[in-house]
């Protein structure tokens, strides 16, 4: 049977597949976490068109970038702003919605919701008020990056945005030194080289690779050692999405006394006692008991180097 001509099909309901027009049904009560694609707009899954077709009403962070996906595909539903800077008003209204039996699809601007975007809080909410919550899983970019990066993919962790700053930045590429799998992390590209500069100093000569615009039309994967790459991007201007990929620790040797004690006077010109014993601690893989009284041995030779005390007659 042929499907029906566009016009008789009505406009919230309607959704289109390569010119043809197809009628979703209704979508079920609920928040439905809905994936979206990272760039090209091809990527989106058929139960997702379902879903923003069929759905009362779509929360997504900036209107303008999810009204060209549903132009894309002929979909009408309405939208409404849902993002960190108006989340917390936004939130209850959209409760209220979920309480009255309403079908509210969730998205992001690209890729999974809840992966580095809002909607961890809404989706919290949800079920605390006993509202079905489902996903429609599709595009991610940190899955896509890790899958073309050519480093292991058994073990992972994902660390979202390292901090701007650079001290702070330091301090999380430390915390994470001895973390025994692939890291991945999202990036900006201003502040690409500063964070390739400070991953090659914190984790040495691991391999990486830095992935680009992933399925857009400039798309640029580069691969090699940290060192390698932050040499190449220092001077370089990037732009683009980007997701850094880097290789696990090359083993899980006990670092050397002399490199322990290197961590920890760095650390403690820049944190407290307690935070420069944790953050060492976590990097090194060390008991905190043992790295907390180098840290007092440590500290008290600084004193006594200052005010002259031991020091040879």
């Amino acid at each position: 049977m042929r499907p029906p001509k566009s016009s008789q099909l009505p406009a919230q309901r309607r959704y289109m597949v390569a010119g043809v027009a197809l009628e979703a049904p209704a979508l079920s009560a609920g928040l439905h976490i809905v994936a979206t694609p990272i760039g090209n707009l091809g990527d989106i899954t058929l139960r997702a068109l379902q879903a923003l077709a069929g759905a009362d009403l779509i929360a997504c962070e900036d209107t303008r970038i999810t009204r060209k996906l549903l132009d894309r595909y002929g979909i009408d539903t309405p939208l409404t702003p849902y993002h960190d800077h108006n989340a917390a008003a936004a939130r209850p209204a959209l409760l209220r919605r979920l309480a009255q039996g309403a079908a509210l699809a969730l998205v992001c601007d690209a890729g999974t919701p809840l992966v580095s975007d809002p909607g961890f809080k809404l989706v919290r909410a949800a079920l605390a008020a006993g509202h079905p919550v489902t996903a429609l899983p599709g595009p991610s970019a940190l899955l896509a990056a890790l899958t073309v990066a050519g480093l292991p993919t058994d073990q992972f962790f994902f660390a979202g945005f390292l901090p701007p700053k650079q001290a702070a930045r330091r301090a999380r590429i430390s915390a994470l030194a001895r973390v025994p799998g692939t890291l991945v992390f999202y990036e900006t590209g201003p502040r690409l080289a500063g964070a390739l500069a400070d991953l090659a100093a914190g984790l040495g000569a691991r391999e990486a690779a830095i992935c680009r615009e992933l399925t857009k039309l400039h798309e640029d994967i580069r691969r090699g050692d940290l060192a390698m790459l932050a040499q190449g991007y220092a001077t370089a201007e990037v732009r683009g999405e980007i997701a850094i990929v880097v290789a696990p620790p090359p083993s899980e040797e006990r670092p050397s006394a002399e490199d322990a004690d290197r961590l920890l006077r760095d650390a403690l010109a820049r944190a407290s006692l307690k935070d420069a014993v944790a953050e060492v601690s976590a990097a090194t893989g060390l008991p905190r008991r043992d790295v907390y009284q180098r840290a007092l041995a440590l500290a008290r030779q600084t004193v006594n180097d200052r005010t002259g005390h031991g020091a040879p007659g």
